[in-house]
């Protein structure tokens, strides 16, 4: 069977790092970091590859074919598309990723590189919470016009879950909220009144349903969702990966990042590696963060 590739959960590559995928996949194999040590040797070739998955903020260098990146897609059978939207970007907790507005201008590009609007799913991911003195902020009411924008275009599938307030988070002077079941709830029944006009899916991804109807449990990666997409009906596994959280209930996929590849969006609420914007760390482009990184034989 044919391998799901995950590109990829633990950094933004096809912001950062496109010219780094170009290569690889031109080489037609890459050798991954893993997380807890040790490495694994990935075969990249489109014969071995079912569909291959993108995370992403900001397509824009891929879009724009950044090193090549958008040809090296070509041989692939299936592309399909995440793109994170979370109302957030350009202000304190994204400050490097898009607006809203811009990374919505993205989706039509995004149909036309995979080929249909339900090879592009929108990730209103995470839902953040955080105090200004006795006020409780979020981006919950940014939703609608999210939801409305993205099914404009066809896209009717969003994927949420609420922000998990990691330890390293709470050194970043941030002040997060941590909203209870019930306030959850309420919040999950906003959402499902917001869709409702569009038609829109809803997936909550690594937490519970909340018992809510309309809701259903998330698998952004979805071996037999991807098979009924796929130009041939090719079979993909539907087996749980095992590599994710206990909730989560994405399929068996191979995920081709490393969270050595720093992420310079620098989203407050990051778990992963979000580089610090200042003057010492902030690179002079994008191509600058790039041009040292190879994809190792």
């Amino acid at each position: 069977m044919k391998n799901v590739i995950s590109c990829s959960r633990r950094t933004d590559v096809p912001r950062w790092y496109s010219p780094w995928l170009a290569q690889a996949l031109r080489r037609g194999q890459v050798t991954v970091a893993l997380p807890y040590g040790g490495e694994r040797q990935v075969d990249l070739s489109p014969s071995s590859v079912h569909t291959l998955v993108l995370w992403s903020k900001d397509y824009r260098p891929l879009l724009d074919n950044l090193a090549g990146v958008r040809d090296a897609l070509q041989p692939y059978e299936q592309l399909y598309a995440f793109i994170t939207i979370t109302g957030l970007g350009g202000g304190e907790m994204e400050p490097q990723a898009p607006g809203p507005s811009q990374a919505l201008n993205q989706l039509p590009e995004l149909i036309d590189l995979t080929g249909s609007p339900d090879r592009v799913s929108v990730r209103f991911d995470p839902i953040v919470m955080w105090k200004r003195g006795n006020e409780v902020r979020s981006n919950v009411d940014l939703a609608q016009d999210i939801f409305s924008s993205a099914a404009a275009h066809g896209v009717t599938r969003f994927r949420f879950s609420f922000a998990t307030i990691y330890p390293k988070m709470r050194s970043r002077g941030v002040e997060w909220y941590d909203p209870t079941l019930g306030e959850r709830r309420e919040i999950v029944r906003r959402l499902l009144e917001m869709a409702a006009p569009f038609k829109a899916e809803l997936y909550i991804c690594a937490q519970e349903a909340l018992g809510l109807e309309g809701i259903h449990q998330g698998r952004c990666i979805d071996g037999q969702l991807l098979a009924s997409l796929h130009p041939r009906g090719e079979p993909a596994s539907l087996l749980k990966d095992k590599g994710q959280r206990k909730l989560c209930g994405c399929t068996e996929s191979i995920d081709i990042g490393a969270y050595s590849q720093v992420c310079w969006h620098s989203c407050l609420y990051c778990y992963a590696h979000p580089a610090r914007w200042s003057l010492e760390s902030r690179p002079g482009s994008e191509r600058d963060v790039v041009s040292s990184l190879t994809p190792a034989d």
